[in-house]
């Protein structure tokens, strides 16, 4: 999938249409993205996201929630703190 529109830091839309949060403090993966990076959506295990994005050039992940979702309580201080 391609990026159709990141104009907000933490949110990005795929060609599909779908729209995803970044996790806080996997912003900095996302810095280098360009328009024609080639992202694969994969769900996760992770006790704070539903899903990853990985970039299929270098193959770095960042946590996603759906846009319309909210991150869990508490979990993305623990997260950000290493906890």
């Amino acid at each position: 999938m391609k990026i159709r529109a990141h104009a907000e830091s933490h949110v990005v839309e795929l060609d599909d249409g779908s729209q995803w949060q970044i996790f806080p403090g996997d912003l900095a993966a996302t810095l280098s993205w360009q328009p024609e990076t080639d992202l694969h959506l994969e769900p996760s295990r992770d006790r704070v996201s539903s899903h990853v994005l990985v970039n299929a050039a270098d193959q770095s992940r960042v946590r996603v929630i759906a846009a319309d979702e909210t991150w869990p309580d508490g979990e993305v201080k623990k997260v950000l703190k290493g906890g």
